[in-house]
């Protein structure tokens, strides 16, 4: 009988969810893929991670991985082909920036509705400032730390992805070459592509109360 697998709540448009599982897929680590409904979150999931947002990793001994972050760094740890470790701690204040000021424009520009006296053009404004200086970086590299790619670039791509598709039109006529460069070549990977393949949304299997006395003899 195989070892049970770690089970990996998802939803495939999160952004927290997408890089959590590039580096499951980047670690060739195998998980029990389910997929949720936001809207309507499975009682288990809740269960293990009462905060109620994915993703949420269950470890087959019951520890319970409930950051993006700390299971991108749990799976690259235990196995890390790629290098996407290799520059080191420093690649997470690129992380934080991305994960402070730039996910707060990015939220006030994509739902404006949601903040009460926020601008959207404001806050786009001032991701753009962000973006300019990742631009910038990778005028000296081929990836935001280096010639290769590494957890940085998988933890802030499907960020800049989120950003970009706001306004697709706009983006595109921003001076961003290397940039968007960077963008596209991300979504149009491999890896990319196999961790947004699409799940039915998980259910639970129904609970059995007993054997079924249905057709019995009286």
């Amino acid at each position: 009988m195989s070892a049970p697998l770690p089970i990996l709540y998802s939803f495939r448009r999160c952004p927290y969810a997408m890089r959590a599982r590039l580096a499951l897929a980047a670690s060739e680590t195998d998980v029990e893929h389910r997929e949720v409904l936001l809207r309507d979150k499975p009682a288990e999931m809740l269960a293990a991670s009462p905060k109620g947002t994915v993703p949420v990793l269950v470890l087959p001994d019951g520890h319970v991985i409930e950051e993006s972050l700390d299971i991108m760094r749990w799976a690259l740890d235990r196995n890390d082909p790629r290098g996407w470790l290799a520059p080191g701690d420093a690649m997470f204040e690129l992380v934080a920036i991305n994960d402070g000021p730039f996910k707060q424009a990015l939220d006030r520009y994509k739902y404006p509705n949601r903040y009460e006296g926020e601008d959207a053009l404001e806050n786009r404004a001032r991701g753009l400032e962000i973006l300019t200086g990742l631009e910038a970086r990778l005028a000296g590299s081929a990836f935001l730390c280096g010639e290769a790619m590494s957890l940085a670039d998988a933890a802030i791509f499907p960020f800049v992805r989120q950003f970009a598709h706001t306004d697709r039109d706009w983006f595109a006529a921003q001076a961003l070459p290397r940039l968007q460069a960077w963008l596209a070549e991300h979504l149009d990977s491999p890896v990319f592509k196999a961790i947004m393949h699409k799940h039915p949304v998980w259910q639970a299997a129904p609970a059995h109360d007993g054997p079924s006395l249905t057709g019995a003899p009286s």
